[in-house]
């Protein structure tokens, strides 16, 4: 039996990775100002085959940096803009009669593509939402009792407004499971936005993508070739322990009323390894998960009545457990 150490990716592997991940930031980042933690994130989603949702009040660039990042990596890209009145078949796809034909035909939904942008997730009622549990976990999804598959680059770039509530469905905690990274996104600082207007202030509207004048630098042989060899990223036992102490401390915590699944942990595991490829190393150390422990447990860990009272965030509670866990050395 071939040992995980035993296919490692080399060096050229390694390379072959971090040069395509530095063109995707070099070309999101000739029209995205800043935003670097958001571009490495959904860098680390897309290698480990994770899902993201982005919270930041309006006017952050959240669609936006969708629209560019799938753009600039060649990903089939859908949208669908979720409202209360959205129905499951508006995102899944519909089975119609033709006269012609005297048979059902499928019109596929938005939900078929390799990269779907949810925006602003939370506005559609809960039977909506969970449209999206079936594809989001086993990349199908099932209509009239036929399954269809997605594709193994299925992935969800989910948006909402954490200031807005009326009118909005929060997300079901089996919802938020699904997804590897819960990012926030904040005001970009002083000389960002300088940056911003004086880069995008000639327009009121978001331009096209072809307007934008950039490129593609990815293929999707690309992207399978770096994601088979960051599954051979070392994951040692000590490592493996650490993920596990930190998924289970969220639940040993009393100001935690509900702590984060097992699931959580393998994706974490998971995600730790394409965050190393990404700064050049075929291992995973304790920094590397550290690094995606806040993003990846924020919206799994359920805040108790009281710690709510008290005024507590999940977000420092978080930080709390993380510095708690102690990490291998």
């Amino acid at each position: 039996m071939t040992n995980q150490t035993d296919i490692r990716p080399d060096d050229t592997a390694l390379a072959s990775i971090q040069n395509l991940a530095d063109s995707i930031r070099s070309e999101v980042g000739k029209v995205i100002v800043g935003q670097t933690d958001t571009v490495d994130l959904m860098l680390t989603a897309l290698l480990s085959r994770g899902h993201i949702l982005l919270e930041g009040v309006p006017g952050t660039a959240k669609t936006f940096l969708a629209q560019v990042f799938a753009h600039v990596t060649k990903l089939d890209f859908g949208r669908i803009q979720f409202t209360p009145d959205l129905l499951p078949g508006d995102l899944l796809g519909t089975n119609l009669f033709s006269f012609q034909t005297n048979e059902f035909t499928l019109v596929k939904g938005p939900i078929f593509c390799d990269m779907l942008l949810a925006d602003e997730i939370n506005r559609t009622p809960p039977k909506t939402q969970s449209a999206l549990l079936e594809a989001m976990q086993e990349r199908q999804v099932t209509i009239d009792g036929k399954r269809f598959p997605l594709g193994d680059n299925f992935m969800v770039v989910a948006t909402q407004n954490p200031i807005e509530q009326q009118g909005t469905y929060p997300l079901p905690e089996a919802q938020l499971d699904r997804f590897l990274f819960k990012h926030i996104l904040s005001y970009p600082n002083r000389d960002e936005e300088i940056r911003i207007v004086e880069q995008h202030g000639q327009r009121s509207g978001t331009p096209s993508m072809s307007d934008l004048g950039l490129k593609t630098v990815m293929t999707k042989a690309a992207l399978k070739k770096a994601r088979d060899a960051i599954s051979g990223i070392h994951l040692n036992d000590e490592v493996t322990h650490y993920v596990v102490d930190l998924v289970r401390g969220t639940r040993d915590n009393p100001l935690f009323e509900t702590g984060a699944s097992p699931r959580a942990a393998a994706m974490i595991a998971s995600s730790a390894r394409a965050f190393a490829a990404l700064q050049g190393r075929n291992y995973v150390i304790p920094d590397d998960v550290k690094s995606i422990a806040l993003p990846a447990l924020r919206h799994r860990a359920v805040l108790s009545p009281a710690a709510e009272i008290e005024g507590r965030t999940a977000d420092e509670v978080i930080t709390a457990v993380i510095e708690q866990t102690q990490a291998p050395r």
